[in-house]
Formats: structure tokens, C-alpha cells, sequence
């Protein structure tokens, strides 16, 4: 199968590309990003995948699947180019799926697509409508993109489109938004709260995306891995000192003394849990998760602990 990744130089997106490229499938990438010392068997086109070059890459190589990963999370780049990128940039890709004869479509989201609000339900499943999006504006475009990937399954019956909702991930080199929060040696908690944590280990998440490629699911799919923990038992599991804080506090310190930097929306997913249902994914899929709660909070710590080895 010749599997093309748009965000191919995502630290996830590399290792689904050598996955899938060890058995047996072609792989090619594109991203403005470079891959340093990626591999000359899998093409990488440095161009933006809302650009015609873009376009020219899908007319030429002509995929069979396409893995949409080119979107970026609310904390990462500001305002409306943050929103031109994931909702333009995913419109481009099923425009060129289209137009292209592509026959397979993955797109990669994230289990906050739900929202956390203190009336949601514990565990939401894949037919529940995003909430609290006025209390985390930040994430409005990431729905969007995600909402119009879902379109697809009924304006192009054609092509074979699942929407994956992927929970936080945790691995080497400790990268995204839960990497984020807790790489430093204080993490900070909302005094009163503890709120459950759905993880994810990165190897695992790369199974679950070659499953579903190969599997070809059609559908929205929520996909996680061992049950949800509270986020102190990840911060201390991970070798770090939780640091409970009135919430007022916490927007004064953020990005200050040693505390991460979280915009002020992202505060209430700090009091309520998003924690997925992920039967249909494991019934269509097949998965299992191969860290357990234990192994993959070890297995942070270990990629990155809090004083690097001589520093005491």
C-alpha cells in the first residue's frame, strides 16, 4: 500500500512511517518541518499541505491511504493561523483525497475534541457533541477540523474515512500536551482537584494507527489504552511533585518559577476529566495495549527524568 502522512516530521508521525514502511508498505510524507536523518527510503516533500505544491505530491505519487497528522494543538501556534492550518489544511487534504482517487483516509484527533466540563459524563463516547468549548476557545478549531473529517463519511462514500479521537500520549523525547505539563519538577494541580487522566504510550499509539490502516475501519473512533488514573498519581508516578494551587494562583503563576506555561481555558481540564469509551475501537481493531499504567508512567520517567544523570 503507498501511505502518504501530511505531518510526517511529528515525533508520532516519524515512528507510524517506519512502522509502516518495516512491513512492507511505501511511505511518503509532506511537511514544512524537516525530518533531520530521516531515512532515504521514505520521501519527505517540505511543502505546506494547503499549498498547490501539496497538491502536485498527491497528483504524482498518487497514494492509496493518506494519515492526516498536519494538525497542531491549541498551545502550539496562536490565533488564526493556528485555525487556518488545522481546519484549512484538513479541508486541502480531503480536497486532494478526492480529486486524487485516494481510497483510505485516517484523521488523527485528540480526545479533547469532548471538552471538559463538570456535568459531562465520566466516560464519552464517540456520539457525544464537543462541550465547554466557551470555557477553551483555544480548541475550537481542532473541533472544527475534526467535525469536518467526520463529513466525509457521508460526502465521499467512496473513500474509506475514520476520525481517530487519540487520548494524551506519553513517551520519548516527551513531547505534547501532557509531556508538556508535567516535564518539569513541580507540576501544578487545582487546589480540591484530582481529575482522571486517559495515556497513552507512544508505541501503542502507533499500533493502534497501523491497525486502523490496515484494518481499514470506517467510523469515528475513540482510541485509548489502559484505564484512566488521577493526574497525581501520573505526576508522582513520573518522579515529579504535584503542587496544588488556588486556581487564581495558577493563572498568575503559569509560565513562571519552574511552572509550565497553559493558557487560561486549558485551567478547567486541570478540574474535570475527559476520559474516553474506546469499545468500538478495540471490537473493530482487534487492539491491546501493551503498557500498562505502571510501565508507561516508568517508562517517562526514565526517557526523562526530572536532573539529568550526573546532575544530582
Amino acid at each position: 500500500m503507498k501511505v502518504l502522512i501530511p505531518g510526517i516530521s511529528g515525533g508520532i508521525a516519524r515512528r507510524l512511517a517506519l512502522r509502516l514502511r518495516d512491513s512492507g508498505h511505501q511511505v511518503a510524507g509532506l511537511d514544512i518541518r524537516p525530518w533531520r536523518d530521516g531515512p532515504k527510503d521514505i520521501e519527505v516533500h517540505p511543502v505546506d499541505v494547503r499549498k498547490r505544491a501539496a497538491e502536485d505530491v498527491f497528483r504524482r505519487w498518487k497514494p492509496d491511504a493518506v494519515v492526516h497528522m498536519a494538525t497542531v494543538t491549541a498551545f502550539t501556534v496562536q490565533g488564526g493561523e493556528r485555525g487556518r492550518i488545522n481546519l484549512d489544511g484538513t479541508k486541502a487534504v480531503f480536497d486532494h483525497c478526492a480529486a486524487h482517487g485516494v481510497k483510505q483516509v485516517l484523521f488523527v484527533g485528540r480526545h479533547t475534541f469532548y471538552g471538559a466540563a463538570p456535568d459531562s459524563p465520566l466516560y464519552h463516547s464517540e456520539d457525544e457533541p464537543p462541550r465547554a468549548l466557551e470555557a477553551i476557545p483555544e480548541l475550537a478549531d481542532l473541533v472544527a477540523a475534526d467535525l469536518y473529517a467526520a463529513t466525509a463519511l457521508w460526502r465521499l462514500p467512496d473513500i474509506t474515512t475514520a476520525v481517530l479521537r487519540l487520548v494524551y500520549t506519553l513517551g520519548t523525547p516527551g513531547t505534547g500536551t501532557l509531556a508538556n505539563l508535567i516535564r518539569g519538577k513541580r507540576v501544578p494541580m487545582v487546589l480540591g482537584y484530582d481529575p482522571l487522566f486517559h495515556v497513552m504510550q507512544e508505541e501503542d499509539v502507533v499500533t493502534a494507527l497501523q491497525l486502523a490502516l490496515e484494518k481499514r475501519v470506517r467510523g469515528i473512533f475513540n482510541v485509548a489504552g489502559p484505564s484512566p488514573v488521577p493526574l497525581s498519581v501520573i505526576i508522582k508516578g513520573t518522579g515529579r511533585t504535584p503542587v496544588p494551587l488556588p486556581s487564581p494562583l495558577m493563572s498568575l503563576l503559569m509560565g513562571r518559577a519552574g511552572f509550565p506555561r497553559l493558557s487560561v481555558g486549558a485551567t478547567d481540564h486541570l478540574r474535570y476529566p475527559i476520559v474516553v469509551d474506546n469499545k468500538r475501537f478495540l471490537e473493530a481493531t482487534g487492539f491491546k495495549a501493551t503498557y500498562d499504567e505502571g510501565r508507561l508512567l516508568r517508562a517517562y520517567a526514565d526517557s526523562l527524568p526530572v536532573h539529568p544523570p550526573g546532575m544530582g
